[in-house]
């Protein structure tokens, strides 16, 4: 017995605005309710002492090390800046009034 019908594909289709013919929606009812099935077989595993993962494999963070360093001088960077004021950079306004 199938868990979805044609007509529940083609009511989706049609709220994503999706134009599928029939033999499509046919074709789509059988791959989502092969899904549904898989979803239903998972569903009968023993999780009960697996622990939860975040990630499928072991990673540790590989970032490196964040070591604060002197930056520029503040009219190294100004003097590449197209327009400055006050010892900042001037850029367009993204915000209306």
């Amino acid at each position: 017995m199938s868990r979805i019908s044609s007509e529940q594909v083609k009511h989706v289709a049609n709220l994503a605005r999706l134009a599928i013919t029939e033999e499509e929606a046919e074709k789509f009812t059988k791959q989502l309710d092969a899904i549904i099935t898989f979803a239903e077989q998972l569903n009968e595993l023993d999780t009960e002492n697996v622990k939860p993962t975040y990630h499928v494999l072991d990673m540790k963070n590989v970032l490196r090390e964040d070591i604060p360093q002197k930056g520029l001088p503040r009219e190294e960077v100004l003097k590449n800046a197209p327009v400055h004021k006050d010892g900042q950079i001037k850029v367009p306004s993204i915000l209306g009034e």
